[in-house]
């Protein structure tokens, strides 16, 4: 009944009533939802981590520093949601999980007595109220770039919802120093006690070296200017230093030992869709990962260049019924940065294809990249042409789907994952 009385309202009142009733309906449904569960997550200690880039691998890397501390872990990302050590791929393709799906896991991880719930925090879900409730511990921010611009319509809008998490007078606060954005979200609650990660001079944990291999990465981190953490992850990239600087922080700010850090941080071998090679017994290269802003784009094919010998091949696109205004940025980072493209569909929801591919090309065009790319809307076929081009050295690299297990075109959902497309197609 509240739904039909909103949809009714939005067309026939004004936006700020409209916009009331909306609020309205979202707090009370939270509210009744939670209550039905019995309110599960009110005792936990929850750390949430929100950003708009490398917010799962940042919660994968702190889930392995708490085990290998002795903790009791529960974990909610995009991903992998995983309770008390069993973990399970999220398949639910949603940008914001259903009210009453937080609020089961909750209750699954209060029945597990677990010491630490890591919560994986969307914007939508901030603006939406779904954590009214839920008492952060610790805050962590990775980083702001544009994305979801369909829902928020301005970047201002997209940081003020993001900066819910930290209104909510968390415990500890953790910021990415060398993010634009720092400055905005260091405005919050000044009685959390902060930390900040970067290169930049004045970041708490520092990071002063590192070192980019074709299998993994290494850190020097130091911390409070007294502190050396020398990290090593099997997990490639720049950005991936970013993410397990900023676990490193948490993990710090909370008071875990030195060595459980370092230990934590090594135990993660892979996060799926998260710069996830596929083995393939090829002398090149096949990466898929979940990239889908500019900005995750770019820091994906940078980090390819940095640790490929010869060409970077890319197989990707851009999904349906969300922010347009990315799709041509993402083009032109495409052809400035990749040797060779292959655009292709990727998740249509109910919107032409054929437009999404359109507005994709007209940014690599506006950079004269379409002499190295071809367009092919069947994305098995794509990936079937980046795999037949690659030669010894190479990198494929498969954007967008990640670890994604169905796809939805024109409304209808289909079994869909790229990683396994991949070993089909090299059989």
């Amino acid at each position: 009944m509240k739904k039909l009385l909103v949809s009714v309202a939005r067309k026939a009142l004004p936006k700020g009533p409209v916009r009331r009733l909306e609020e309205g309906y979202r707090k009370g449904r939270v509210r009744l939802v939670r209550a039905r569960y019995g309110n599960p997550a009110k005792n936990l200690q929850v750390i949430a981590v929100t950003g708009t880039n490398g917010k799962t691998t940042t919660i994968c890397y702190l889930n392995e520093i708490l085990k290998e501390a002795g903790y009791k872990t529960a974990m909610f990302t995009t991903a992998v949601i995983e309770i008390n050590g069993k973990s399970k791929i999220n398949d639910l393709n949603a940008t914001v999980a259903l009210t009453a799906e937080m609020q089961r896991f909750f209750r699954d991880a209060k029945r597990a007595k677990v010491d630490y719930t890591l919560l994986e925090v969307t914007s939508h879900a901030l603006h939406q109220h779904k954590l009214d409730g839920v008492p952060i511990k610790a805050a962590v921010m990775t980083n702001l770039t544009q994305d979801h611009l369909d829902y928020h319509k301005t970047m201002d809008n997209y940081a003020a919802a993001k900066g819910k998490l930290f209104e909510g007078e968390p415990e500890f606060i953790v910021l990415n120093r060398d993010d634009e954005w720092y400055e905005y979200f260091n405005q919050f609650y000044a009685g959390a006690q902060k930390i900040t990660y970067g290169k930049d001079n004045e970041a708490e944990a520092k990071i002063v070296h590192t070192k980019l291999y074709r299998k993994g990465s290494e850190a020097r981190v130091v911390i409070d200017h007294q502190t050396t953490i020398n990290l090593a992850t099997a997990l490639p990239g720049e950005f991936n230093v970013y993410n397990m600087t900023a676990a490193t922080a948490t993990a710090y700010l909370l008071g875990l030992k030195v060595n459980d850090i370092i230990e934590g941080v090594a135990n993660l071998e892979g996060v799926p869709g998260r710069f996830e090679r596929v083995e393939t017994g090829r002398d090149f290269d096949v990466i898929v990962d979940y990239a889908h802003t500019p900005d995750g784009l770019e820091k994906f094919l940078k980090a390819a260049q940095d640790i490929t010998k010869n060409r970077v091949i890319l197989v990707f696109g851009a999904c349906g019924d969300r922010d347009k205004a990315k799709r041509p940025i993402m083009g032109e980072i495409a052809a400035k940065m990749a040797d060779r493209i292959f655009l292709t569909d990727e998740e249509s929801y109910n919107e032409d294809p054929d437009k999404i591919r359109a507005e994709i090309m007209a940014g690599i065009e506006n950079v004269r990249g379409g002499g190295k790319t071809t367009e092919i809307a069947d994305r098995r076929e794509a990936i079937k042409k980046g795999l037949d081009a690659a030669k010894k050295g190479d990198m494929v690299l498969i954007t967008g789907m990640g670890h994604e297990k169905f796809r939805i075109i024109n409304g209808n959902k289909e079994p869909w994952n790229d990683a396994d497309v991949v070993r089909e197609l090299l059989k």
